[in-house]
């Protein structure tokens, strides 16, 4: 019997350069991370065919998640191209501007589902609003929004939902679900609104 191990690395075991900027190689030889996407893109347009679809999506839903690197919702959720719309941002929180994005995919695009997914080991959980106060000192402005950081992940997406279930600007508010994702086991659970 023979057994056969891969060994998977991630972009943060590549080679840096200065400023920390991420040395490939490949066709742009010692270029950064960018050079890395371009050149991708450039593979992936090459066997690019039109899928022929608009921008509604195809299960009506809307997914509002954290920008975790760690979270691959098509493969997490057995979504595919077209399936659905994804917003992300700092902790998957519900900002005014997930909101606006909610109000656009529902009105203009026609979905009808929200998804909410936060997950364990959130950064936003290390942060405190003296972030913000941070910034202003480095750099002579504070900043107009709120860093959102929260203790309880369970709560923060009880909140979420609250935001989503109360906004006037969205015009199908019934069927809002919020999980936390396990980036461990990759599972979700989900969190009850009350």
């Amino acid at each position: 019997m023979t057994t056969t191990f891969i060994v998977m690395t991630t972009s943060a075991s590549l080679p840096t350069g200065p400023e920390g900027a991420i040395r490939t190689g490949g066709a742009r030889e010692g270029g950064t991370v960018t050079d890395r996407l371009v050149d991708a893109n450039e593979r992936y347009a090459a066997d690019f065919t039109d899928p022929g679809m608009d921008a509604r999506p195809v299960l009506r839903v809307a997914v509002v998640a954290c920008m975790d690197a760690r979270l691959d919702l098509h493969d997490a959720l057995g979504l595919e191209l077209g399936d659905c719309h994804t917003i992300r941002n700092a902790g998957g929180v519900v900002t005014d501007d997930v909101i606006r994005s909610l109000t656009i995919s529902q009105r203009a695009l026609g979905t009808r589902s929200v998804v909410l997914i936060h997950h364990t080991g959130c950064g936003l959980e290390s942060l405190t609003e003296e972030f913000r106060q941070d910034l202003e000192d480095e750099v002579g402005q504070r900043p107009t929004w709120a860093v959102e950081s929260f203790r309880d992940v369970d709560q923060d997406v009880r909140q979420s939902m609250q935001r989503v279930r109360t906004s006037p600007f969205l015009v199908e508010t019934g069927d809002v679900r919020g999980f936390v994702f396990d980036v461990k086991t990759g599972l979700l659970r989900e969190i009850d609104p009350a």
